[in-house]
């Protein structure tokens, strides 16, 4: 049996202006860029603010708009230009002086176009006299190198791959064959299997003296004691001085892991961090300057400013100029929206990094780390009112240029801890604490997790061992075993 029932109901839903918004305000300044230019392309009733418009039009679209409200159905409420058109005016917020920087011109980034890796491996086979098999093997395992450098791939894949592929049938000792060849192409290393062989490959291409002798041989016989540096065996294994493995190992270190990374031609594109903000100090006061990308000055077209004009000079209105006014009025309403939301970005983040950098001024003042206070995001967003989503959105991806370098803002959050006084210090300064404990330990005796976190407890800090652990692992500090040195 079917009822109707009314129900009251109170909600809350998100506008599309406010949708809009919180896209904008998570943008980083390269992006928020790209976005503008995106909708400066879709919405002709935007403009950069490039070209100058005639000061004339003003009083042209006044008497347009009364025109337009006695001949037509649509209200002169419906339109109401003057509110949406700035013509050559500069906007309130343009003439903040914070929202200028010393890189508000426009600048662009080149990307030269060069010659692949892959391209450079397959020109340096032709230095090569190779057969129709060979060379197809060749250029086949050139295509298989990786980013890195590496073929990390068994021959008999690359056999079967050969055959279905190519409709090449070879051997594996043929592939073999080939394979010592591309070993031969620069940078060297290129096409190793895995680490050892690219070492190994490395070391024999250079001039033979006894430390790289004595480096082969460790690599050729002796890698995995190498690797978990067990030197007391190598010294036994070898029969040498500690000093002679000191110098065999100091080759080996100077060789490169990745030769793909080394590669200069390649084309991939490296990503450029645009500061969003820069903090500087004049006079010993902190001083915030947004970037002055973040403020662009944007007003309706001189083409839509025509279009009115043209309307108000016709007498017979037919019902396509009505349709068309009707669209002038939907993109100058997305005009006015988006300009609206721009400002309110600029605002917010520059709101919010105040916010931070008085939060940490210590920091900003000294540069250094120890100094940072625990802040969480909460914070922030009850220093400024605002939302702890909308800080979120400001801190992820955004970038700040201060004297100590250009940091992600996300960095200067941290959790609290308590020391032994029962007061709050942030995680951040345990981190660095233990970093700096483990750059002054003696790498021939590191210190363990237990004794990291005794010292750690002397000065103050009362963690457990797992804690030091964790913390270790963050900061991409290895076991003690393999931060040993000879």
């Amino acid at each position: 049996m079917l009822k109707q029932h009314l129900h009251f109901k109170l909600s809350q839903k998100l506008s599309p202006q406010q949708i809009q918004l919180m896209k904008l305000i998570q943008l980083p300044t390269q992006a928020f860029e790209q976005r503008l230019k995106q909708e400066l392309e879709e919405n002709p009733a935007l403009d950069s603010g490039k070209e100058k418009i005639d000061s004339e039009l003003d009083s042209d679209l006044d008497n347009s708009t009364d025109d337009f409200a006695e001949n037509d159905s649509i209200n002169a409420d419906d339109i109401n230009v003057d509110e949406y058109l700035s013509d050559d005016e500069i906007p309130d917020y343009r003439t903040q002086v914070n929202n200028y920087s010393a890189d508000d011109d426009e600048k662009t980034i080149p990307y030269a176009a060069g010659t692949s890796f892959t391209q450079s491996l397959v020109n340096q086979l032709n230095t090569y006299r190779l057969n129709d098999e060979e060379r197809d093997i060749a250029e086949f395992l050139v295509g298989s190198v990786d980013e890195s450098g590496y073929i990390r791939r068994d021959l008999s894949d690359i056999m079967d791959d050969l055959a279905f592929t190519q409709n090449v049938y070879t051997t594996e000792d043929k592939i073999q064959y080939v394979l010592k060849i591309v070993h031969q192409l620069d940078p060297v290393g290129v096409g190793a299997r895995n680490l050892q062989e690219c070492l190994s490959i490395q070391l024999h291409r250079k001039e033979k003296n006894a430390d790289i002798e004595l480096a082969i041989n460790i690599i050729d016989n002796a890698f995995d004691h190498f690797t978990k540096k067990h030197y007391k065996k190598l010294l036994q294994k070898f029969d040498i001085l500690e000093i002679q493995l000191k110098d065999a190992i100091s080759e080996i270190e100077n060789l490169n892991p990745k030769p793909g990374g080394s590669y200069a031609g390649n084309n991939r594109i490296v990503e450029h961090v645009v500061p969003d903000f820069a903090i500087k100090i004049v006079e010993g006061e902190l001083e915030l300057t947004l970037n002055g990308r973040n403020a662009p000055e944007l007003h309706v077209s001189r083409e839509y400013n025509n279009m009115l004009k043209g309307y108000k000079d016709t007498k017979d209105k037919s019902k396509s100029q009505k349709d068309a006014v009707i669209f002038i009025k939907q993109k100058l309403d997305a005009a006015k929206w988006f300009i609206e939301a721009i400002k309110q970005r600029q605002q917010t983040l520059f709101v919010t990094m105040s916010a931070i950098m008085v939060y940490q001024k210590d920091y900003f003042l000294s540069g250094d780390e120890r100094m940072l206070k625990p802040m969480i995001l909460k914070d922030v967003a009850d220093e400024i009112s605002m939302d702890v989503s909308t800080v979120s959105r400001v801190a992820n991806s955004k970038y700040v240029d201060t004297p100590y370098g250009t940091k992600l803002i996300k960095e200067f959050f941290s959790e609290s801890m308590k020391n032994d006084q029962g007061e709050d210090v942030s995680t951040r300064e345990i981190k660095k604490i233990l970093e700096t404990v483990v750059d002054d330990e003696n790498k021939k005796k590191p210190l363990t997790d237990e004794n990291l976190a005794s010292i750690l407890k002397e000065k103050g800090y009362p963690i457990a061992r797992r804690t030091v652990a964790k913390y270790r692992e963050q900061l991409d500090i290895p076991v003690a075993r393999l931060r040993k040195k000879i």
